[in-house]
């Protein structure tokens, strides 16, 4: 199966987008905030938006490049699009607004997603989960090279959308097509994407696998999107190799990646660990401080301490008996402390 290829420059209301991209049989994720940019790369695939500069290319077959003249309409594009809000036609009936992509793959295509028995009902009568399925099949219906998803889960409640987030994961799989995928929540991408890029102000800070983006955060804003904590401080060479990070707090802590001057220490919530006395174990930052707040999620709590956000078992916050207002110390190894440059 072909790539699909795009590089693309255009100016949007602040800021230029500018983004070049190469997606095989593969799912990339465009992560970041709002008015990004995210949404316009799908439009400029898609054939909805004319950037300024720009060339889209699925293996040999062009869509768009500016400098030949060439812009192929939306209908000459083998891509199908899912809108944020779904987008179906209100009037008419499940089957009808698949049939809109394409009449030939109807029926498998409602049997594949499980929507066969809603095929007569009209989208007010759908749940948020179902109507997001009858806009995959729809998009699907057009036997598209390319898949754009424009945060695919945004309109679904937290329970549905575990559900739906799981059941769009294995069809991605399934599919095997190059699929574009813009959200602004991390967890979808990390659920969803073989490769995520975090796209802030039209330009791609970082681009790799969920596993490469939190080991390695190149900036602030990669490492508190991802769910870092990050703690400001400076840093200096340190005892035995390490690197010494004095923290505005005060707090003096150290890690193994190198830097100097004006940082960041990035630590997520799972590497921190609470205990009611300092640990006689391999780590070797220590802070203590007050609980402020816990918050139960499923068999995991988050648990707010000073500057901190830890994330423990359920279990281990029963067993230490937290509360708001407790004295506890939260520990974290050298090695899960990543610098970052402020």
């Amino acid at each position: 199966m072909d790539s699909l290829t795009l590089d693309l420059a255009h100016p949007l209301r602040s800021f230029a987008l500018e983004v070049a991209l190469e997606v095989g049989r593969e799912t990339v994720a465009l992560v970041g905030p709002s008015g990004a940019g995210k949404s316009s790369v799908l439009r400029a695939v898609a054939g909805l938006l004319a950037p300024e500069r720009g060339r889209v290319a699925l293996g040999g077959d062009v869509w768009l490049d500016t400098g030949e003249r060439i812009d192929l309409p939306p209908e000459r594009r083998s891509v199908g699009l899912v809108f944020q809000e779904y987008a179906l036609f209100p009037h008419l009936s499940v089957r009808r607004n698949v049939a809109f992509g394409g009449e030939q793959r109807v029926d498998e295509l409602l049997e594949r997603l499980r929507i066969s028995a809603l095929a007569e009902a009209r989208p007010a009568e759908l749940s948020g989960g179902e109507r997001q399925r009858v806009a995959l099949a729809r998009a699907l219906a057009r036997d598209p090279a390319v898949l754009l998803l424009d945060e695919p889960l945004s309109a679904l409640d937290a329970h549905t959308k575990a559900t739906v987030r799981a059941e769009l994961a294995e069809l991605l799989r399934e599919l095997g097509l190059p699929t574009i995928l813009v959200t602004h929540d991390f967890e979808d991408a990390a659920s969803l994407a073989d490769r995520v890029g975090v796209l802030v102000d039209g330009r791609v800070l970082q681009i790799g696998s969920t596993a490469e983006l939190l080991a390695a955060p190149t900036s602030d804003f990669v490492a508190r999107f991802t769910g870092a904590n990050l703690l400001p401080g400076n840093a200096r060479p340190g005892p035995n190799g390490l690197t010494e990070v004095v923290l505005d707090s005060g707090i003096v802590a150290y890690s193994v990646d190198p830097g100097a001057g004006r940082v960041g220490l990035a630590v997520y919530p799972w590497e921190v660990s609470l205990a009611r006395e300092s640990p006689a174990d391999s780590s070797i930052n220590h802070l203590s401080g007050e609980v402020r707040s816990l918050v139960q999620l499923g068999n995991r709590t988050r648990v707010r301490v000073g500057p901190l956000t830890a994330e423990v078992t359920t279990a281990s916050a029963e067993r230490l008996g937290l509360r708001e207002g407790q004295l506890v110390v939260a520990s974290f190894k050298a090695t899960a402390a990543r610098v970052v440059a402020l």
